[in-house]
């Protein structure tokens, strides 16, 4: 695999590892190391008839610092944190997909790994109960892709609603979330957009435009065995249906569905404790 791939698997993989980290009450260590192993299912691209199913077996860090963090969040700064608000500038990435495997882009250019990088508000709506939250996201995030060299793809806007819970041991965690969305013209471009040079007889040459690119609605549950090892486990739909660019040559299916499974082993953790 390569550095960039490597690096996106490693992006996605950390929040999997943090958030079965148990949910209690009780000060968590600033850091904890050890090694991630699961496996994903996922369509190659949002629409694509064609699914990437990849597996990984690497290191993770979860760090908890007052600004820098890395956990069930994501990787990233929190910049101002309320009671009830919190900005912070997070990443996010998604993996590549070589035209050779995905027929629809057959003699197409590749799509490459993809991160996604800018500020999310997060606001607290309600709390049904002591062990469980409800929040808005609100990340605007701009796209770079990382292919023989790095360059910009546009942006990307993905509100949602969070649901969290955990059970009163601290050993499950869960939440539930639902949301849009929606691409500048030049990221639906990356995806939807067929130029004459790559038009055939069964792809005509189609030009996007900038809107809704999906619906999605996700859950996932974690587990603590122990001390040290959780399993996790994510389910994601996604409706393309209404979509801005749902009459591309290169949009397959009106929905598409993600599943993994993953587990964290914990080698190490710090004795100082995280600050609020």
């Amino acid at each position: 695999m390569k550095p960039a791939p490597k690096l996106a698997v490693i992006i996605l993989a950390l929040p999997i590892a943090a958030s079965a980290a148990p949910a209690n009450s009780k000060p968590l260590p600033l850091w904890e190391a050890g090694v991630l192993g699961g496996v994903a299912s996922t369509p190659a691209y949002p629409g694509a008839a064609d699914r990437s199913t990849r597996g990984l077996l690497l290191p993770f860090l979860i760090y908890r610092g007052k600004v820098f963090r890395a956990d069930q969040s994501g990787i990233g700064a929190r910049l101002v944190k309320r009671e009830a608000v919190e900005l912070d500038v997070g990443l996010a990435a998604s993996l590549p997909a070589r035209s050779d495997d995905v027929a629809a882009r057959s003699g197409m250019p590749n799509l490459g790994t993809l991160l996604e990088f800018g500020p999310r508000l997060k606001v607290r709506i309600a709390e049904p109960s002591a062990s469980s939250r409800i929040r808005l996201d609100i990340p605007l995030r701009a796209v770079i892709e990382a292919r023989a060299g790095v360059r910009t793809q546009g942006f990307t806007f993905e509100p949602k609603v969070v649901y969290e819970m955990r059970s009163a041991d601290g050993l499950w965690t869960f939440d539930a979330n639902a949301g849009v969305v929606i691409g500048d013209k030049k990221v639906n471009r990356y995806f939807y957009e067929v130029q004459p040079q790559y038009a055939t007889s069964a792809r005509p040459a189609y030009q996007s435009d900038a809107g809704l690119m999906l619906t999605r609605v996700g859950a996932s549950a974690s587990r603590m065995i122990n001390e040290d090892v959780r399993v996790f486990g994510f389910m994601r739909l996604e409706s393309y249906a209404s979509a801005a660019n749902e009459d591309s040559p290169l949009m397959k299916k009106k929905s598409g569905a993600s599943a993994g499974v993953a587990f964290a082993w914990t080698l190490g953790r710090s004795t100082r404790l995280a600050g609020d």
